[in-house]
């Protein structure tokens, strides 16, 4: 892996309270995701199950992970399956984990290769009275595809009818939306290499440069700092395409004149950066141009500091709504007659701010919680506000991702210039050298 070595107390704390969790004689499974393919022999790149690598560290293909607390055999308790290797990998594929480095990144004794797994499940799975299954519950997933968590599910059902199934995702969405300090740190690394490319865009921006060479350097800068790559699919939207939330075409040329927003985030460690900023292309913001950005730029600040212990995402949205239409009067896009006499389930900012301001961050840029849960201290969210005015070709999104503790909002990007000044400025001096 590009990453450094995590450490294995992160993983044993990790299991320690999933285990915690689980009803008495429970036996927990996690398989790692596949490997999907996409055309005659071509495959994807490899993306490790978030659970499975928040639980284990294991970042390989075709591992599983076992979890049965209750096991009279100490050895039983931790078992980790990899996929044991061969000459022909090594020459086609590289190496794979040996037992003993599997022991050392995820502090598990009890190591199998996984075409053990069924022998093994066999002959513990009869002390057990619950079997804990994983599915992606995500709010917002779409799953097309047979997934290696769902062909499981399907048949260890039938292979054993008896047996009380419950789910391990709710468990999962509760712990993993709490960050640890060593979580912290990796996300705060991976959003310190997304800074690095953006200082680097600010030396780069200028009209005649096209969409997609923007996107060429950040995932150069990324890879340099051994991140693998981008955490989502980068948004590099010049123009009118800033009014298009999720543009990822990224083709046009960039225009004296315009504006470029470009959403992006750095991966570290399979742990998210989310950073979205909005720069004039020619280094100089129009007057028009500044208001919108310094009122994005207010409510963001505004926002931030509602992100504390307590509140709760609704609550939390509403406020902005609320911050968000008396910045849209100011601009004369919103009447302050018809704001007070709208319809409160159809507000009318919503013409300008569709999305949510907010979203947790951490092994999935749009992490795993639950909406109704108030926000407590180790929980991080990024803050996000824009506005889009597609009359004007205007659109500008600022984010950052904010760290909840009992001492108020803490700030992982404060580092990454925002200020439009800051911004003119840094273009300026980088266009002089």
């Amino acid at each position: 892996m590009k990453y450094e070595p995590i450490g294995q107390e992160l993983f044993i704390n990790h299991r320690h309270n999933f285990a915690k969790q689980l009803k008495p004689s429970s036996i927990a499974i996690f398989h790692a995701n596949d490997i999907m393919p996409t055309n005659a022999d071509g495959t994807m790149a490899f993306r490790q199950n978030s659970d499975l690598f928040y639980l284990s560290g294991v970042d390989q293909e075709e591992s599983i992970l076992l979890l049965f607390p209750d096991s009279k055999d100490e050895r039983m308790q931790e078992i980790l399956f990899i996929r044991e290797t061969n000459d022909h990998i090594l020459t086609w594929e590289g190496y794979k984990l040996t037992k003993e480095q599997a022991r050392e990144v995820s502090g598990i004794q009890t190591i199998y290769w996984t075409h053990q797994f069924e022998q093994v499940l066999h002959t513990l799975i009869f002390e057990a009275e619950h079997l804990y299954l994983n599915t992606n519950e995500h709010l917002r997933a779409v799953v097309e595809v047979e997934t290696r968590d769902a062909r499981f599910i399907r048949k260890v059902k039938e292979l054993f009818p008896l047996h009380k199934y419950e789910r391990s995702a709710p468990i999962m969405h509760h712990l993993r939306a709490i960050k640890s300090g060593r979580e912290v740190e990796l996300i705060q690394q991976a959003c310190n290499i997304t800074d690095k490319a953006f200082r680097r865009l600010l030396g780069f921006i200028k009209p005649g440069v096209m969409e997609y060479e923007i996107e060429a350097e950040i995932f150069h800068e990324f890879l340099r700092n051994r991140s693998k790559g981008p955490a989502y699919e980068s948004i590099i939207a010049s123009g009118i395409n800033a009014c298009i939330l999720h543009y990822t075409d990224n083709s046009r040329e960039c225009k004296d004149g315009d504006l470029v927003l470009m959403d992006f985030g750095a991966e570290y460690a399979n742990y998210a950066a989310d950073l979205t900023r909005t720069v004039p292309v020619n280094g100089k913001f129009t007057k028009r141009q500044r208001e919108v950005y310094e009122a994005v730029l207010t409510v963001m600040k505004t926002a931030t500091r509602m992100l504390v212990p307590g509140n709760t995402l609704d609550q939390y949205h509403k406020f902005v709504g609320t911050v968000m239409e008396n910045e849209l009067i100011k601009l004369g896009l919103l009447n302050e007659s018809d704001v007070l006499h709208q319809n409160p389930e159809k507000p009318l900012y919503k013409k300008y701010f569709m999305h949510g301001t907010s979203h947790h961050l951490g092994l999935d840029v749009h992490d795993v919680g639950n909406k109704f849960r108030p926000f407590e201290n180790g929980m991080v969210f990024t803050c996000e506000p824009g506005i889009y005015i597609r009359e004007e070709g205007i659109g500008i999104r600022l984010e950052n991702d904010i760290l909840i503790t009992h001492n108020g909002a803490k700030d992982l990007m404060q580092h990454i210039p925002v200020e439009a000044d800051d911004i003119e400025r840094l273009m300026r001096e980088a266009a002089q050298n």
